[in-house]
């Protein structure tokens, strides 16, 4: 599962910011040579136990320097560019030290930097200067300017001497440089942008590694999740319906005793019984509504969902379409998921409106769940998003809370569900 508090696509960088940021991607470039160097000078000092030290300034300085790009970058491209760097499975210098060495990650970065202070730094330099040559010429004809005896005087002292109205001349060639800079100018920055993601981004191996390795976080924690949830229905059950039913049997001996010597005492008793038995029953209705509330079973997820609409203290627009029922379990931890989320809204966003939104596209259940609080809403461990968080890991879905501090809050959720999932007559819950 991907965990993400706001994890939107990078915002794509305005047209006319590209050529400043091409400009200064073109220096960090011949800055990171110096990188380069270091690194390479590094390697081969290990022996003398020289380049230890030098590794530990060295490799740390790297990454952060091909992390900046990869923030850079990634709004040329639209998306982001992964971190594939491997964690050391344990603690301390000389593990750190072997992972890193041993990380086809590092080297790449080492590449890139040779790479990027070549390629990326003529693909960056092309496209600033297509610019800075349509804003030369455009405005060179605006700096010809008259001396006191009444000659027209070239701005650069006469190294590029024409007079007021030759001046006028050059303005096609701003023109030109303008239409090749608008056709040319981003395709560069955006080839740079796919050079240094084939390096700086995770390979087809490292992916597939951070998948199994999310995937065994996300089975362990649904299994301690499940555990807990479990241990919680234990004791819902010990210290509710199991201690009233305890009461009860207790009150039915009684009351069997006393029912010849004193039937008003046994019918005081059987009274009390009837009560515990009532109230016993209610907690076991709780309870078993908690597992599977018989309203999912009955009504799918539409009819749950609108009663939970109708529950909230405040307007509640609920747009639903999804062609026929998702799967069982998707079903339901759709439900909680948006059972938790309007919760939240109720206890802490002083909301006075909010709207429910479930779509299925691209084999996904797409839940939006968002209101006109005061917003501030983040995931916190032990909290309900976190909660909203662990239960959509189980069926490595997608949580996405945008929050910002003055509102509207909205939590997105995407749940993978298969059209062959959906079923397109009623079912119930025994079906």
């Amino acid at each position: 599962m991907s965990t993400q508090v706001v994890e939107r696509p990078p915002m794509r960088y305005p047209k006319l910011a590209q050529p400043w940021i091409a400009l200064f991607l073109a220096v960090l470039a011949e800055i990171g040579i110096a990188f380069f160097v270091l690194s390479v000078v590094s390697v081969p000092l290990i022996a003398v136990w020289v380049g230890i030290p030098l590794l530990l300034a060295v490799v740390p300085a790297t990454r952060w320097f091909a992390n900046c790009h990869r923030t850079m970058l990634a709004g040329f491209i639209g998306e982001r560019i992964p971190r594939p760097y491997k964690k050391p499975p344990l603690p301390g210098v000389l593990m750190w030290l072997r992972t890193t060495l041993t990380d086809p990650a590092t080297w790449r970065d080492i590449v890139w930097l040779l790479v990027n202070a070549v390629i990326g730094f003529a693909l960056c330099l092309v496209s600033a200067v297509l610019f800075l040559t349509t804003i030369f010429y455009g405005v060179y004809p605006l700096l010809v300017k008259v001396t006191p005896e009444g000659v027209f005087n070239e701005p650069f002292g006469g190294l590029l001497y024409v007079n007021f109205w030759t001046s006028f001349l050059v303005m096609p060639v701003a023109l030109i440089g303008f239409l090749i800079w608008m056709a040319a100018g981003e395709r560069l920055l955006k080839a740079n942008a796919y050079i240094a993601r084939s390096l700086l981004g995770p390979t087809e191996s490292a992916k597939l590694a951070l998948r199994v390795r999310e995937l065994a976080e996300s089975r362990a924690e649904t299994v301690d999740t499940q555990a807990a949830e479990l241990r919680r229905i234990e004791r819902d059950l010990h210290d509710g319906a199991q201690a009233r039913l305890a009461a009860l049997s207790m009150n039915l001996g009684m009351a069997e005793e006393m029912v010849a010597r004193d039937p008003d005492q046994a019918a005081a008793l059987l009274t009390e019984a009837r009560e515990s038995a009532s109230t016993a029953l209610s907690e076991l209705r709780d309870l078993v509504r908690g597992i599977h509330p018989p309203v999912l079973a009955d009504r799918g997820l539409e009819g749950a969902v609108k009663a939970l609409a109708l529950t909230c203290p405040f307007k509640v627009d609920v747009t639903f379409d999804v062609p026929g029922r998702p799967a069982a379990p998707v079903e339901s931890a759709a439900y909680f998921a948006v059972a938790e989320a309007l919760a939240n809204a109720v206890k802490y966003s002083a909301a006075t409106n909010a709207w429910i939104q479930i779509t299925h596209e691209d084999e996904k259940l797409h839940i939006l769940v968002g209101d006109d609080g005061v917003g501030g809403a983040v995931i916190r461990p032990g909290g309900g998003l976190y909660g909203i968080e662990r239960r959509l890991a189980a069926f490595d879905g997608t949580l996405t809370v945008v929050s910002p501090s003055a509102g509207p809050t909205t939590v997105i959720m995407e749940l993978p569900c298969e059209s062959s999932s959906l079923k397109t007559t009623p079912s119930s819950g025994t079906a």
